[in-house]
């Protein structure tokens, strides 16, 4: 009897073991993750890292270049950049992170519903889909959050507007294929309802390459949202945001305060770059033709 635990639990550690060599075969995106955690880290606990309040003024040291005092320097009301970073993490990761989900949860239904439905349904969806995807994804963007209004909670819509139908094609496809299976002609063979058989049975093997593209859309969140922020159709100041921070050291530039752009820029570039290697190396985990070669 003592045996059977050890039996039961053996291939879970031997799965777990082979997915940690995986991941350690690959350095780079273990690095990517251990960077997006610390980011995290430092959003969450932001009042308690940050050295000053991220609107506290302090116009002694206006425009000051990176010191001890302030590590990245100041903007022009003598507000610490480092601390102001800090607290952007916040919201972009935020609104990034609610509008990759949202559109997840979406189009992953619609795209397994109309997969496994086909016939005009599934013409109609992906007319829809085409006549979306015809849009260039920030254009699209940017007209919705000038009709809807530049709050957070309309950029965040936005945003999952334009990557619903990526995740419906996605899960279209991938339903396609898998509806053909034995195990799914088993499952209508016994007599299970549709609902059953797409959200049971087949849209849990669908889920590998979905979760790798909600990775790489993180970052594209990311960048779209910086974007619209740049241009003045995002978040507005005095509010703490990395593309915001942007916009108001680009006009410093000419002047010579160089840390006022470089460090909001460096910010978006290494959160969107962590964000793609991470999904490089999920790809590279998840998918069965990749195992082989690593």
């Amino acid at each position: 009897m003592s045996t059977l635990p050890l039996s039961s639990s053996s291939p879970l550690r031997s799965r777990s073991r082979m997915t940690w060599r995986r991941i350690r075969r690959n350095p780079v995106s273990f690095a990517a993750l251990c960077v997006i955690a610390l980011i995290f880290l430092a959003a969450i606990f932001a009042p308690l890292i940050a050295p000053y309040g991220p609107d506290e003024p302090d116009a002694a040291v206006a425009l000051g270049a990176p010191s001890w005092h302030h590590w990245l320097g100041t903007d022009m009301y003598g507000r610490d950049l480092l601390s102001r970073i800090i607290f952007a993490a916040r919201i972009d990761l935020s609104v990034a992170f609610v509008a990759t989900a949202c559109a997840l949860a979406i189009g992953a239904l619609s795209g397994a519903a109309v997969g496994y439905r086909g016939g005009w349904v599934d013409n109609v969806a992906m007319r829809g889909v085409d006549s979306l995807m015809a849009f260039p994804a920030f254009v699209l963007a940017m007209g919705i959050t000038a009709a809807l209004g530049n709050s957070t909670v309309n950029v965040a819509i936005a945003i999952a507007i334009t990557q619903i139908p990526s995740y419906l094609r996605l899960i279209r496809g991938e339903m396609l294929r898998v509806r053909e299976m034995e195990y799914a002609d088993a499952a209508r063979t016994v007599g299970n309802p549709a609902w059953r058989i797409v959200m049971i049975h087949l849209l849990p093997n669908c889920l590998p390459p979905l979760i790798v593209q909600a990775t790489l859309a993180m970052g594209f969140a990311l960048l779209t949202m910086a974007s619209l922020s740049f241009i003045g159709l995002g978040i507005q100041p005095p509010q703490s945001e990395w593309g915001v921070m942007t916009a108001e050291g680009a006009q410093q530039i000419v002047t010579g305060e160089w840390w006022l752009f470089l460090f909001p820029g460096l910010a978006i570039m290494v959160t969107v770059l962590s964000f793609n290697l991470i999904g490089d190396g999920l790809r590279d985990l998840l998918d069965p033709r990749m195992r082989g070669i690593r």
